[in-house]
């Protein structure tokens, strides 16, 4: 693909992802996007085929945004206990991210109209990254530090401890103390309780 191409996909995917951020899906008109990304609506259509389309793509490009962050702050060299402090540190910090409480109410607003965008969600983002913590419990365990029978329910449990109320509390408008002191202080209690119930007795 010819770089003015690559050029013009990257300005539309960053427009759609500003549109859609702001109106949803349903009050996007693909004539906004166009004008934001300064090409045409058959550019788009060319590219995309429709706007149900861009929107999965926008979607799954957030998602791998994400994931691309995670990946990074995992691959450096770390003990067990680090690197699910980290694992915490990257998705307190994007859970918390004001974009990011806006991109998943989005979400969940437009999932209640079609369940098939709330599946695409799930697929792309939410459940790779238990399925990463999962494969990082179970490397543990066969390295003898944790006994777990199960590593993706482990990865869930963990999971669930370090977000506790605080999702609920930012997905209706309250502004908890998310301060990076905060933010570790609510992840080392997690972790520390997670060895407690996990980790190789003796």
């Amino acid at each position: 693909m010819r770089p003015s191409s690559l050029r013009k996909i990257d300005a539309i995917l960053k427009a759609a992802k500003q549109e859609f951020f702001a109106h949803g899906l349903g009050d996007t008109s693909i004539e906004a996007i166009a004008r934001r990304a300064d090409v045409s609506k058959v550019t788009i259509y060319n590219q995309f085929g429709s706007k149900d389309a861009l929107f999965f793509k926008v979607i799954d490009a957030e998602c791998q945004r994400m994931r691309g962050v995670i990946m990074a702050k995992l691959a450096e060299d770390a003990s067990l206990r680090e690197t699910l402090c980290a694992f915490g540190e990257v998705m307190l910090a994007m859970m918390t991210n004001p974009e990011t409480v806006r991109f998943e109410r989005i979400l969940a607003a437009e999932a209640g109209r079609d369940p098939e965008i709330g599946e695409r969600f799930l697929a792309s983002g939410p459940r790779v990254m238990r399925g990463t913590l999962a494969d990082i419990l179970a490397d543990a365990a066969k390295r003898g530090e944790l006994e777990l029978d199960d590593p993706d329910v482990a990865a869930e449990q963990l999971g669930a401890m370090i977000k506790g109320f605080l999702a609920v509390e930012l997905r209706f408008g309250q502004s908890p103390d998310v301060s990076p002191e905060a933010r570790s202080a609510r992840i080392a209690r997690a972790v520390d309780t997670f060895f407690r119930a996990y980790a190789t007795r003796g």
